[in-house]
């Protein structure tokens, strides 16, 4: 299969490597010219015009910046993408633009299909990892094959095409969140003089994220009034982490909208719930 791919950064040119070594004849494009051409050793074909590196494509893969990037690459082209040949994007973008961008894909009869990744260049140049996709079935089934020799596993979300953009979302909220907590507790732990490897010694023993589950479980359905943690209890403790930061000297950055949260959920009368009930929206 021939394909032309846009966007040769590290996710793309491991991405790229990998499709070479599947077998496809891949062309690519690059806004820098450089990163497509360092690809050539490997018996791939760099372009400095998108349109030509497109030319006899069956697909069009695209692992990009984001939104504007993607429309900016592929609008001013549309007109030379054949109906026949498939673009696949496994840029990470919003919701709603996604869905208005499958929308006028398919107004042009293309078929236009979202695939964002939970991988790192490592993983796409060895075809490991998550694959998103979500759509119309018949398409997703007629991809399948191809896009599980780019990974180890692809996740069908459903036929709404936006699906996908937003469980991408919600996992990389997830992973940046994670970054935002161990921040906070490296400012704990220097406002009270424990070093940084000191302190994350704990996670070699406490891993708390095997709760995630069970934590998620709780806020979905709802099952909070039989507390494993108070809520008042947490928002006790979170008085304490804050606190005590600030007598060190340093204020923590997460926590404070955790208490915010918090704060809202007692405000309810929620205060005696599982402190899940916090992460609830509102009805």
């Amino acid at each position: 299969m021939k394909i032309a791919f846009f966007g040769t950064g590290l996710m793309g040119s491991g991405f790229v490597r990998r499709l070479r070594a599947s077998g496809h004849d891949v062309n690519v494009w690059n806004r820098s010219a450089a990163k497509a051409r360092a690809l050539e050793g490997d018996g791939i074909r760099a372009f400095d015009d998108p349109t030509a590196a497109l030319a006899g494509a069956d697909r069009i893969h695209l692992s990009l910046a984001d939104d504007a990037s993607v429309d900016a690459v592929l609008e001013p082209i549309a007109a030379a993408i054949p109906s026949t040949t498939w673009i696949v994007d496994h840029t990470t973008t919003a919701v709603t633009p996604t869905a208005e961008r499958v929308a006028r894909w398919q107004a042009r009869g293309r078929h236009y299909v979202h695939a964002p990744v939970f991988m790192g260049p490592a993983n796409a140049a060895d075809g490991t990892g998550l694959m998103l996709v979500s759509g119309d079935q018949a398409q997703h089934d007629a991809l399948l094959p191809s896009l599980q020799q780019m990974t180890g596993t692809v996740l069908y979300l459903g036929a709404a095409p936006e699906r996908a953009a937003a469980f991408k979302l919600f996992g990389n909220l997830t992973l940046i969140g994670i970054m935002g907590v161990l921040g906070d507790v490296n400012r704990l732990a220097h406002a009270v003089g424990i070093t940084t490897e000191d302190a994350f010694s704990l996670f070699q023993h406490f891993n708390p994220g095997q709760s995630l589950p069970a934590r998620a479980a709780r806020i979905a359905t709802g099952d909070v009034t039989q507390p494993a943690f108070e809520l008042a209890m947490a928002r006790k403790d979170v008085r304490l982490m804050i606190e005590e930061a600030q007598r060190g000297g340093l204020e923590l950055m997460v926590m404070p909208g955790v208490a915010a949260m918090f704060d809202a959920a007692i405000a309810r009368g929620e205060g005696a719930l599982d402190s899940s009930a916090a992460a609830r929206v509102p009805g």
